[in-house]
């Protein structure tokens, strides 16, 4: 076993080592896989010296609305996670960029009780260096899964769950066996969804299309915010809409778009070449718009960034 990755996590009210970080084996977390989390971003500027959190608050509040979804009663607000994020990043003394996640949780307790007097309701708090993928610059290789992806009507996908991402997995495992980097799904309808772990956003003819919010997607807030970069800088205005698999291969320029993956441009899809196999020109300028604000170094979307330091 390596190095701990990082010396201290957050677990239900207080900071413990990172070898110490346990929850028990019966957790309904890992029985079942009852728990929701976000992942979010912190961008260290090294002129300012600063790291910024991105749209903290608003990774927060959907975290909050997945709690609600699957009936999840925390005993405190999802503020006091928010607060021990920030204290955690300067615990460990982070100074680069990282990932962020944070958790909640239902531990032991009565099977699938909705009882709170009969449950423990906990969370937990991470954040760990992540350079940027080098996909990000060069481009990834996409298969359409033949795994569909998760309906409304069985298992939210507007919620964060954690269980919701076998099915995730299912589709990136298959893409990777088969020799691609990564699966983009269909709902149930057989309209695009998105990939295994962020949205689809695709260029045609100077216009920009992404999956409608009813597409079984996530609701992203990455996605959100370059919907509003492509309108306020780049007068882009986004189509959102149902899109079928056809238009894929009809693109000009794919990307995929998450906190995770930040902007990660899609170059072939079933091996059959996007554009010119390469990163096309609205994807490089949104990318370049989308880390310039993430970094705060554009004054009108400072207000997505939460300062660490």
């Amino acid at each position: 076993m390596g190095a701990a990755p990082a010396k201290f996590a957050w677990l239900d009210g207080k900071f413990v080592r990172w070898e110490d970080a346990k929850i028990h084996i019966r957790s309904e977390c890992v029985i079942r896989g009852i728990g929701v989390f976000e992942g979010l971003r912190g961008y260290w500027n090294e002129k300012q010296k600063q790291m910024y959190v991105f749209r903290s608050r608003d990774h927060y509040k959907r975290l909050a609305g997945s709690m609600r979804i699957i009936r999840m009663p925390l005993p405190y607000g999802t503020e006091v996670i928010e607060q021990a994020m920030l204290d955690l990043i300067k615990r460990n003394k982070l100074r680069e960029d990282i990932h962020i996640r944070a958790n909640v949780y239902i531990g032991e307790g009565s099977d699938h009780t909705h009882d709170p007097a009969k449950m423990f309701v906990g969370s937990f708090v991470t954040a760990l260096p992540r350079p940027a993928k080098k996909t990000v610059r060069t481009g990834t290789h996409a298969t359409v899964s033949s795994w569909r992806r998760i309906d409304d009507q069985a298992m939210p996908p507007r919620a964060k769950v954690t269980g919701n991402y076998v099915n995730s997995r299912l589709a990136q495992v298959q893409a990777g066996l088969d020799g691609y980097d990564t699966a983009i799904m269909l709902d149930q309808s057989g309209k695009v969804s998105e990939t295994a772990g962020a949205c689809v956003v695709i260029v045609r003819d100077g216009k920009v299309y992404t999956p409608s919010v009813t597409n079984s997607i996530l609701e992203g807030i990455t996605r959100d915010t370059l919907i509003r970069i492509f309108q306020d800088d780049l007068g882009l205005p986004v189509v959102e809409r149902s899109i079928d698999r056809s238009e894929l291969y009809m693109a000009d320029e794919m990307f995929e778009c998450g906190s995770g993956h930040e902007i990660s441009p899609i170059v072939s899809i079933d091996r059959m070449q996007i554009g010119d196999g390469g990163p096309g020109p609205i994807t490089r300028a949104i990318q370049e718009k989308y880390l310039s604000a993430v970094r705060g170094k554009l004054k009108k979307y400072r207000r997505w960034l939460t300062p660490v330091y």
